[in-house]
């Protein structure tokens, strides 16, 4: 069986590039398709396939300023020759499942979301821009939905990263979806024991607005309990300056750095909304509990009242009485770890090639001829 994945964008390792690689591991055989791919900022088993580029990987300054040519994507992915493949798997989340797949072969999205700066965060996007680009992005924003809405006639089977995504999906496209939720490392992580969570709270994130880290740098100002936020982006200098003594910022952090945040963290705050949210999973298989945004993600990897706590109102307010509840409960670490283990990368693989081999099989099946029953004889009705 020939197998083609077709990736977004290869410039970095993020979750979309963890789940590839747990796709080549699942189909070694499989070679690639993106539309940028830069060598050196992938990992080795990525490397070890071949990979092939859109003509966007092509254009002036594609590496670094890909985003540039988003309005050139659909028809580059239209152009690309699938010819030959039994099989073919788009990762989306920029445009991927947009290519023609040959009749015969079966097309199965691994959706992480559909393209948020198109939909759910099309406002707040927008609103970022000057107004040449937003007027241009509006027109653009709007050509590129009706390319992605048709698309999804292309796809036989979508799989989602989060029941969150998976209603996005219904809604967006019209189309159900199964969900497999995506690979983390746990073994990267080990639980320990509650008395050593001596750090107090935890924030790791990028720091841009969506996040609402700012949320967590309020309630703790007023909760006067310590936090440390580890991360960087366009907010930090701005959070930083407007933060309490007792909240402190590191900046980027490398993993061994990260692994050991998790291990003293009494908690780790969230209260972004997330597709579905890596960071919670790896805090929990090192037996820090979550205390995050019950909306997004969060619902499908934070068990309430067991490896964390919920808040249903994105206020200050509303983390600190969450923080409040957490101080009042016992989470033993070896629950809070044994809460992670739904997510692992074996999990993941299992559960994928299921929804691989059912979407097949349901192609099979719509393309065998079903004859029915034999037609009744017709009698021939005879003279006296």
């Amino acid at each position: 069986m020939r197998t083609a994945i077709v990736h977004y964008w290869l410039v970095g390792m993020r979750g979309g590039e963890a789940v590839l690689e747990e796709l080549l591991r699942c189909y070694p055989d499989a070679d690639i398709y993106t539309h940028v791919y830069d060598p050196d900022r992938v990992s080795a088993r990525i490397r070890e396939r071949p990979v092939t580029e859109t003509f966007v990987g092509r254009l002036p300054g594609a590496r670094r300023h890909h985003a540039l040519y988003l309005p050139f994507m659909p028809r580059a992915l239209e152009e690309l020759d699938l010819t030959g493949y039994d099989l073919v798997i788009s990762s989306e989340s920029g445009p991927a499942k947009g290519v023609i797949a040959h009749p015969d072969a079966t097309h199965v999205c691994y959706c992480h979301s559909p393209m948020r700066y198109l939909y759910d965060h099309y406002p707040q996007y927008r609103a970022t821009l000057g107004p040449v680009k937003r007027a241009l992005f509006s027109h653009l924003a709007h050509r590129l939905r009706q390319w992605d809405v048709a698309t999804a006639a292309r796809v036989d089977h979508f799989v989602a990263n989060s029941q969150f995504i998976a209603r996005r999906i219904a809604r967006v496209y019209g189309r159900e979806a199964s969900v497999v939720h995506p690979p983390v490392d746990l073994a990267r992580f080990g639980a320990v024991s509650a008395t050593a969570r001596d750090a107090g709270y935890l924030v790791v994130s990028q720091l841009v607005p969506y996040k609402r880290v700012d949320l967590a740098v309020e309630a703790f100002r007023r909760l006067d309990l310590p936090l440390t936020v580890a991360g960087d982006g366009p907010m930090a200098e701005r959070l930083a300056s407007e933060a309490p003594a007792h909240v402190r910022f590191l900046g980027r952090v490398d993993d061994a750095a990260l692994a050991a945040l998790y291990a003293r963290a009494r908690a780790l705050i969230f209260p972004g909304e997330e597709d579905f949210g890596i960071v919670p999973v790896e805090a929990m298989a090192s037996g820090c509990p979550v205390i995050a945004y019950g909306r997004g993600g969060a619902c499908d990897t934070v068990l309430d009242g067991q490896t964390g706590v919920l808040f249903h109102e994105q206020t200050a307010e509303a983390l600190m009485a969450a923080v409040r509840r957490f101080e009042t409960m016992d989470l033993p670490a070896d629950r809070v770890a044994a809460g992670a283990e739904r997510f692992g990368a074996a999990r993941f693989r299992a559960g994928f090639e299921a929804e691989v081999e059912r979407a097949m099989e349901a192609k099979h099946r719509a393309m065998t001829p079903s004859f029915g029953a034999p037609p009744m004889p017709v009698a021939l009705g005879g003279g006296s």
